[in-house]
């Protein structure tokens, strides 16, 4: 009988990030509770000018980042392909906007693109969907929502990058943040506009997929409630909770129910 104690450093990180145990799901959720942690220290900070304190949490996010980055490229056999990664840049420029001694804001605003470790984060919602009843059951609601804030937080990150040195009414993330949710609900105030080509190009980036995915997240938040069941004889999957029989092909469905007490 082999243990823990007998893989070895690198069989010991290779259960934890690649793992099917209860521990290496707790583990992976803590790496994604540290990831949003990250973006609301980002957020925050925003607001504020750069003091010794912000340094030195800035160096604490950016080494624990690091260190985590290193893991997964050792644990990774394809090293090439784990490089060309968008997310594996955007976490390189998160590294270097916390390590490098910062001058002012010289390099401060590739600070705002680890928002975009939620996109590194994303295959976690399928972990929940297996380990919790809750989202299996409202999984189409659970998914539209995270497809809607992981959209909503990146582009207001791209925004900020790209807007906050030429645009005056770009000055920290709530302001990004401010344009981005008007202009994907369709509100449209107008006291806040993007210049420049790259700042049309993200209007319109937010007006076509935004308002896509805010109709979506609506759509299954006000239509009736479905369960997934798939049918053996024609292959519908979606069904109402109290369904008997299939309504495509007339088959006999045994839908689990909670039952009255």
């Amino acid at each position: 009988m082999s243990s823990t104690r007998d893989i070895g450093p690198a069989g010991f990180l290779h259960s934890l990030y690649r793992g099917h145990t209860p521990a290496a799901r707790r583990f992976r959720y803590v790496l994604l509770l540290f990831d949003i942690v990250t973006i609301l220290f980002v957020i925050v900070t925003s607001f504020f000018p750069r003091t010794q304190l912000i340094e030195v949490l800035d160096a604490v996010f950016g080494a624990l980042i690091l260190a985590d980055f290193l893991v997964r490229l050792f644990l990774e056999q394809r090293r090439g392909y784990f490089l060309m990664r968008f997310t594996t840049w955007a976490d390189i420029a998160a590294i270097v906007s916390f390590l490098a001694p910062l001058a002012g804001e010289g390099l401060g605003f590739l600070r705002i693109l680890r928002t975009l470790r939620l996109l590194r984060s994303y295959h976690l919602v399928m972990q929940l969907r297996r380990d919790f009843r809750y989202f299996r059951t409202h999984q189409d609601i659970i998914l539209a929502a995270v497809n809607l804030g992981v959209f909503l937080f990146v582009m207001t990150g791209l925004i900020y990058t790209v807007q906050w040195a030429v645009n005056p009414e770009i000055g920290n993330y709530a302001d990004a943040l401010y344009f981005t949710v008007t202009t994907l609900t369709t509100t449209g105030f107008g006291d806040i506009t993007l210049i420049g080509p790259w700042g049309r190009m993200l209007s319109v980036a937010v007006m076509i997929f935004g308002v896509t995915l805010f109709l979506r997240l609506l759509q299954v938040l006000f239509r009736p409630r479905k369960v997934r069941k798939e049918c053996r004889r024609c292959g519908l999957l979606l069904h109402d909770p109290d369904a008997v029989h299939c309504k495509h092909c007339g088959a006999t469905m045994h839908i689990k129910t909670e039952g009255v007490a």
